[in-house]
């Protein structure tokens, strides 16, 4: 049997493969004809394009928000990666997949997984909540009677818990990731430099020149359209000019953080006041993150080595653990 883990994410979809690791990571995206509905391209391919094509391209990304928005199309792009995955050796006849699901997924979503999974010929599935894989993802060691407090900022969402062996104590999952700080970043460079640049170019931004903390002069050209003249145009773009963009939502998570944390008893605080919180998602790699969130919460943040890999990572251990599979899947 082949075991995997899947993280169907709202930007990038990435697969662990028991006994090759990491074997794929791919835009969740495609594109289709407008006027057949035929698909044109999938995952990095389509994310390519872009921005680029004519206007009887339509671009789906079929999952938004940690929730699947196109079954079809949805399963459409994971058969699709599945045979990527595969190589050439024919369709997946016999596979066990863990997926990652965000904090308190409801049973809606799980059955919207599970529909999609099995479309796409997955014969065994699995839901395991995306805080317990961030931790694992990081090699802590878990128990039934040491919490540990996890935190994943995604494209889409944003998923946190404290939680030991035993269970879920609090947890938390809401609408807010790296995707709404991009939209920010849009209108801020529009607003100030009449500049329209796509979510790709906001990325970019985010990605090179964000920093969460004081402003600095780091600075970076971004090209786009001039709202005023529909020209081609080109612009530096600093730090400060992003900063509040980023925090906005970085103190959305931050006050919801909080009252996760006030919810728990007096022992378990204890305990994550000393260990700190562990951290993973692409928004993590912001200059200034980790002193940000030292300075919001008051306690140790510990980085994932590869944060947006960090989930599939903890996934794969689960799928390659039966004591990991029974204790933490999802009913």
């Amino acid at each position: 049997m082949i075991k995997l883990a899947i993280d169907l994410g709202t930007s990038v979809t990435k697969i662990y493969r028991i006994g090759s690791g990491i074997v794929l990571a791919e835009a969740t995206c495609l594109t289709l004809s407008k006027e057949t509905g035929e698909i044109r391209a999938y995952g990095n391919d389509a994310k390519r394009l872009l921005g680029k094509t004519a206007e009887d391209t339509r671009f789906v990304f079929p999952v938004e928000e940690g929730e699947i928005a196109d079954e079809p199309l949805a399963a459409a792009l994971l058969s699709y990666f599945l045979k990527k995955v595969e190589a050439g050796r024919g369709l997946f006849r016999s596979v066990e997949a863990v997926f990652c699901l965000p904090c308190g997924a409801s049973e809606e979503i799980r059955e919207q997984y599970y529909r999609v999974a099995r479309d796409a010929k997955i014969s065994r599935v699995n839901f395991v909540e995306t805080p317990y894989l961030v931790a694992l993802g990081q090699d802590v060691p878990l128990s039934d009677s040491n919490p540990v407090f996890a935190l994943d900022i995604g494209a889409g969402k944003t998923s946190a818990a404290v939680f030991s062996l035993d269970g879920i104590i609090a947890g938390f999952t809401i609408n807010v990731g790296g995707n709404m700080m991009d939209t920010r970043i849009i209108d801020a460079v529009a607003e100030k430099y009449d500049l329209k640049i796509g979510p790709q170019t906001a990325e970019k931004l985010k990605n090179t020149v964000g920093n969460l903390l004081a402003a600095d002069s780091q600075s970076v050209i971004a090209n786009g359209r001039d709202i005023d003249t529909g020209r081609p145009r080109a612009v530096s773009v600093y730090s400060g000019d992003l900063a509040d963009s980023l925090r906005y939502f970085m103190d959305k998570i931050v006050e919801y953080a909080e009252i996760l944390l006030a919810k728990l008893p007096a022992e378990v605080s204890a305990a994550i006041c000393k260990s700190g919180i562990y951290l993973s998602g692409g928004v993590t790699a912001v200059a200034g993150f980790s002193e940000y969130m030292t300075e919001k919460l008051q306690m140790e943040p510990h980085l994932a080595g590869d944060p947006q890999t960090a989930i599939v990572l903890g996934g794969g251990r689960v799928v390659g653990s039966p004591a990991l599979m029974k204790k933490l899947c999802m009913d």
